[in-house]
């Protein structure tokens, strides 16, 4: 299941099963899981841990040292978990020191050709990041977000759950979830109620959120009057419980 040509580090782990494809390279302290697949010309360098049944295709760049000028070989790392599809020419960093040692990479998450994850970036299950999506460093993205091509997301924001942006949008501050949002820069336009439909939320929760975006992005209100009549609301609603919370615990401030 390994190919001739390929290259790999002694103590690299690979568990029964893997495919190796040609002329692929596999650094030190690298582990790949059962059922695994590893493309032709792909480039893993650790500390890395792959789980299990995950995709990689060729020229992919995995568990690279970060693109950080403060990096100075730090033993930090990369953790992807299991059933993962990592496209052609994709680019996963390790973490840095100052960012808490570790990129996160969760389940089931689709990476189209081209996308670049950088250093200390955790991104929960599945997500959808189309073609040339980019996340700078720091960035954290929450479950079932989708990002559509030639999306940049600026270092140290937020992208919260079922979150939609739209192709080439720039996003430099905190998305909530179930927003859709879209443009340079990046500004709201609604609630991905497609993608909640499809999920299964139903008509009333969907109601909630929508009620709360509207306090949020149409009632007139400043920021604080809307997170507080957002944090009533929440006591009768997980929904919007996680949306309150994302207002709550920004950094960067939201987009507005």
């Amino acid at each position: 299941m390994i190919h001739a040509t390929a290259i790999i580090d002694s103590s690299a782990k690979i568990a029964a099963g893997v495919e190796v494809g040609p002329y692929t390279v596999i650094g030190a302290d690298v582990e790949i899981g059962e059922g695994s697949v590893i493309g032709p010309h792909v480039v893993i360098n650790g500390p890395t841990r792959i789980g299990k049944e995950n995709r990689i295709f060729q020229f992919a760049s995995v568990g690279e040292r970060p693109q950080d000028l403060k990096y100075h070989g730090e033993p930090t790392r990369l953790e992807i978990g299991d059933r993962n599809t990592i496209r052609e020419g994709v680019t996963l960093s390790r973490g840095t020191v100052g960012g808490g040692g570790v990129t996160t990479i969760g389940n089931d998450n689709l990476l189209m050709a081209y996308v670049h994850v950088a250093h200390d970036c955790h991104i929960a299950d599945r997500t959808i990041f189309s073609n040339n999506a980019s996340l700078a460093g720091h960035v954290r993205v929450g479950s079932q977000v989708i990002l559509s091509g030639f999306t940049l997301v600026h270092q140290f924001c937020s992208i919260g759950d079922h979150a939609f942006a739209g192709m080439g949008s720039a996003i430099s501050k905190d998305v909530p979830p179930y927003l859709m949002v879209s443009g340079s820069p990046a500004a709201p336009h609604g609630i991905n109620r497609e993608g909640l439909k499809r999920r299964g939320f139903s008509a009333a929760t969907m109601q909630q959120i929508l009620a709360a975006y509207r306090l949020l992005y149409r009632a007139g209100l400043s920021f604080s009057e809307a997170k507080e009549q957002i944090k009533a609301a929440a006591a009768d609603s997980p929904e919007v419980a996680l949306f309150y919370a994302a207002l709550e615990q920004t950094t960067r401030g939201i987009i507005r």
